[in-house]
């Protein structure tokens, strides 16, 4: 690395790296980590005017997360980047000076605008034309046991507008301060996909009990709640009419309205179950849990239409949901063996609920609530619904009474 010269104090750097270190257990976000990083290095004297960082992650709608900061910025910026299987995406990765360091197994890349003489990376052309002077690329890679998905290395780039370029010690510096960066970085993207798959595979709600430490088995709490389960009419004769790779992409176009609806109005996905969606709406007061849950069946509907009327257009097959509404005490925690748990509600609230769903095909409506659903909605929400009378659920001595939304208020 080489001698620093006195114009960058070895304690300055020290101070830099203490403060990385507090910024990586704190788990400050990486926007002001970014941010904070150049305004410090700048105050001792690397002259950094931008910087880049990128960290793929794991989440199911794209591939990694950018961070940008620009002198003059109050605070670093950040995107999300696609997957970079194919098409454009996969251009503009091959494009780059990081696909080129990889493909040389190198981890650094220096560029001298001021030195004259275009380069071949078409974006290195437009930071010169921006008036950046010098550019250092590098990589930090993660070992395979360090590594979390493809979030498998720590890329950054660095710029400086001063006219001669980043000196040697400034480069020195850099290279002394980057790994600490990047473990900071790693720090706060591993959080980032904690809550990512928690979120995605829990739900949000339970995701982030079990993140704060609700976790172990047989923690429950009795709750009462707003409860839905959807699924679809006849998905069994459609997964059998159907061709074998049309199958997942019908659960999942369908999938998508109903938990986009879900989400909208504040629901939360507990569990898939095949083609069925079990899901709770939870609030202090249950009339604005009950109001939230119709609004979703509302969601829902306006949004199947388009959904079916494109599948239609495509020769796709199409369907419609099934949906029962129930309200009641339930068991909501940690249900389970020791070394497989599931984070999900119990009782018999999500018995009925399940059996009012089974029943919207004999009735003939494509919603179904309970007696006590309707009790509970407000009073102009009520004023919807009639009663298709009293039926027998199975596994239960009682008949209970059912309601369905006025067809002509539908």
């Amino acid at each position: 690395m080489g001698l620093l010269p006195s114009m960058i104090q070895q304690s300055s750097l020290s101070e830099i790296l203490l403060w990385l270190s507090q910024q990586g257990y704190e788990g400050i976000e990486e926007e002001k980590l970014l941010s904070g990083f150049c305004t410090r290095c700048n105050e001792v004297g690397i002259s950094i005017s931008s910087a880049l960082v990128l960290m793929d992650t794991l989440h199911p709608d794209f591939e990694g997360h950018a961070f940008r900061w620009d002198s003059g910025d109050v605070a670093a910026s950040s995107s999300v980047y696609d997957f970079t299987d194919d098409g454009k995406a996969r251009e503009d990765w091959e494009s780059s000076v990081f696909f080129h360091l990889i493909k040389e197994n190198s981890n650094e890349a220096r560029h001298r605008f001021f030195e004259g003489g275009r380069s071949t990376f078409r974006k290195l052309n437009d930071m010169m034309e921006a008036g950046h002077t010098d550019y250092l690329a590098t990589i930090h890679r993660f070992t395979d046991r360090g590594s979390v998905g493809e979030m498998n290395a720590f890329y950054s780039h660095w710029l400086t507008r001063h006219a001669e370029g980043f000196h040697d010690d400034e480069l020195a510096a850099l290279r002394m301060l980057l790994p600490t960066l990047a473990l900071a970085f790693k720090t706060a993207c591993c959080m980032r996909i904690i809550s990512t798959i928690s979120d995605v595979y829990l739900g949000r709600d339970a995701g982030r009990k079990v993140i704060s430490g609700t976790i172990t088995r047989g923690e429950v709490e009795k709750i009462d709640a707003v409860l839905w389960f959807s699924d679809l009419r006849d998905f069994t004769g459609i997964s059998e009419r159907a061709e074998p790779d049309q199958i997942i992409p019908f659960l999942n176009d369908y999938a998508g309205v109903v938990i986009d609806a879900i989400h909208a109005h504040g629901g939360s996905v507990l569990k898939l179950i095949g083609d069925g969606i079990l899901a709770i709406f939870r609030d202090a007061d249950q009339r604005s849990g009950c109001a939230a849950a119709l609004a979703a069946e509302i969601t829902l509907r306006t949004n199947l239409t388009v959904l079916n009327h494109r599948r239609k257009q495509e020769g796709l097959p199409i369907t419609d949901v099934y949906l029962g509404l129930h309200v009641g005490e339930v068991f909501y925690g940690n249900i389970g063996s020791r070394n497989r748990l599931d984070f999900t509600v119990v009782g018999p609230a999500v018995n009925v609920v399940s059996r009012i769903s089974g029943l919207c095909s004999s009735v003939g409506r494509d919603t179904v609530m309970s007696r006590e659903f309707m009790l509970m909605c407000p009073d102009d929400m009520r004023g919807l619904m009639v009663s298709i009378g009293r039926y027998a659920l199975r596994g239960f001595a009682r008949a209970h009474e059912l309601f369905t939304i006025d067809p002509e208020m539908s």
